[in-house]
Parts: C-alpha cells; sequence; structure tokens
C-alpha cells in the first residue's frame, strides 16, 4: 500500500502484507496450475476454471468464482447488467446455476437483483468489499476472545492448521494455504461455542472473501502462513484479549487497503 507502512499482528516486516486466508495471485501452485485455478497457457480473459476444476468443485461454484474474477477485472463494469441466458450458453448449462450463482453473489453485496429488471452488478464494489472485512475483524475479535477463554491453552488443531499453511506455502501450493487458513479461521469461531456468531461469519462467504484477496493482492505465501501464528501463541498462553486484538487487526489490514477494481486481470481459484 503506497505510502503506509502496517504491522499486522507484531510479527509482519513494515510494508509487509498479511494473509486473510488469502493466495499469491502471481504464483503457480502444483501441478502447473496458475494460483486462480487455470491452467497455465489458458486465454487470457478466460475466466472459466480449468476442466479439472470445474469436474471437482459445483457448477454454481464455478459459475459463481468466474462471475467473481470478472466483476474485480472489470469486465462486468459497475452497474452493469448479468444476463442469465447468456451466462448459461457461455457455461453450457440451464439458467438454474446460474441463478445459484446470482444469489451466492447478491449475499456478498457484489450484486444486486432488482424486482422484474434482473440482476446487476453493484455500483460501489470495493466499499462493499471493505466493509465485509470491517465486519468480519469484529466476529473474530469476538469469536477469538471467547474461544481463548474455552479452549485453556489447546491449540493444537490451529497449529496444526498454521504448520499445514507453512508447508503449503513452501512447495507454492497456494490452494491448500487457502484452504487451511479458511479452516483455521473456522475453527476459531467453531470453539467460540457462539452459533450466532458463526452463522453471520459463514454468510459472509469466507472463501469467496478469500478469493476477493487472492484477486486483489499479490501475497508473499511464507508471510501468509506465518501471519497466524501470532494468534495460535496468545491462544495458547490463554491471552484472550491479546488474541482478540491480533485477530481483529488481522483483518483491519484488509480494510484500508484499496481494492483496484477493473485493474486485475488475475481469474479467481
Amino acid at each position: 500500500m503506497a505510502g503506509r507502512q502496517r504491522t499486522l499482528q507484531g510479527g509482519r516486516r513494515d510494508g509487509g502484507q498479511p494473509v486473510d486466508g488469502g493466495r499469491a495471485g502471481t504464483r503457480r501452485a502444483a501441478g502447473g496450475r496458475t494460483a486462480s485455478g487455470r491452467t497455465a497457457g489458458s486465454a487470457a480473459g478466460d475466466d472459466r476454471p480449468a476442466p479439472s476444476q470445474a469436474a471437482a468443485a459445483p457448477l454454481r461454484h464455478v459459475i459463481r468464482q468466474a462471475l467473481l474474477a470478472g466483476i474485480l477485472a472489470g469486465r462486468y463494469a459497475p452497474g452493469q447488467r448479468l444476463l442469465e441466458m447468456r451466462i448459461a450458453a457461455e457455461f453450457d448449462t440451464s439458467q438454474g446455476p446460474v441463478r445459484e450463482a446470482f444469489r451466492e453473489l447478491e449475499a456478498t453485496g457484489l450484486v444486486a437483483n432488482l424486482p422484474r429488471r434482473g440482476t446487476y452488478v453493484a455500483a460501489d464494489v470495493a466499499e462493499r468489499i471493505r466493509e465485509i472485512y470491517a465486519v468480519r475483524g469484529a466476529l473474530e475479535e469476538a469469536a477469538t476472545r471467547l474461544a481463548t477463554r474455552r479452549r485453556n491453552g489447546d491449540v493444537a488443531d490451529l497449529q496444526a492448521h498454521v504448520d499445514a499453511m507453512t508447508a503449503a506455502a513452501r512447495v507454492g501450493d497456494t490452494d491448500r494455504l487457502c484452504d487451511e487458513s479458511v479452516a483455521f479461521h473456522r475453527a476459531v469461531l467453531v470453539s467460540a461455542g457462539n452459533q450466532l456468531l458463526l452463522t453471520i461469519w459463514t454468510s459472509l462467504a469466507i472463501e469467496m472473501r478469500t478469493t476477493i484477496t487472492l484477486l486483489t493482492e499479490t501475497l508473499d505465501l511464507a508471510e501468509a502462513a506465518a501471519s497466524h501464528q501470532p494468534i495460535v501463541d496468545a491462544m495458547a498462553s490463554g491471552e484472550a484479549e491479546r488474541a482478540a486484538e491480533l485477530a481483529r487487526v488481522h483483518q483491519d489490514f484488509f480494510e484500508t487497503l484499496p481494492v483496484p477494481v477493473g485493474e486485475i486481470s488475475r481469474a479467481a481459484e
């Protein structure tokens, strides 16, 4: 971030970039596939995931990720209508999976459904993304405080996720790094023992936020993994307030980042 130097969780270098379950958009994962989920050599501007990915994921997820990539890359402009039939034809499917993808995107605020008019890209995508980080930060601060008190220093599962992230970073496996980070944060929320917090957190579509982080920032994979360690250390020592503060800072960083909508050429996972 130009002109700013931030310290994340007391363990990040000045000017470094933490990760919110994010993936380095310019790095290549194992198997010759980019972090975007496209095979190397995919046509520029084609947001559809690689065939192997499409086979592994529900079609609505594949469509949702392609639309998300297009929105963040500026191929779908703010205020532009998303044509259900055209998108269905592009993916050689019925309109059902497209409607499901629209609903999931609508829940994030990135698109809006207008009665009798259709589905449109939000006019203020960047602001919607920043709002999400602010809300998530508050939720994870509260959840981490509760989880620290309930765990009584037992953080073996969280440490395992951090270790797995570190191993993934070492071999450039961005997919696994992302999955482990999402699992880490979910484990904290679950152990907080507050169903309402977990329900609201889940409604934020955390995996999609992870993709947004991938698309808007180039992250160092080792720092991405290491940025979670201070939270684990504070929880292990029973420092509930310290752990809660670190969890909040982990999200606050992203709230202040510029979101270069329309300038991103990488595709979604």
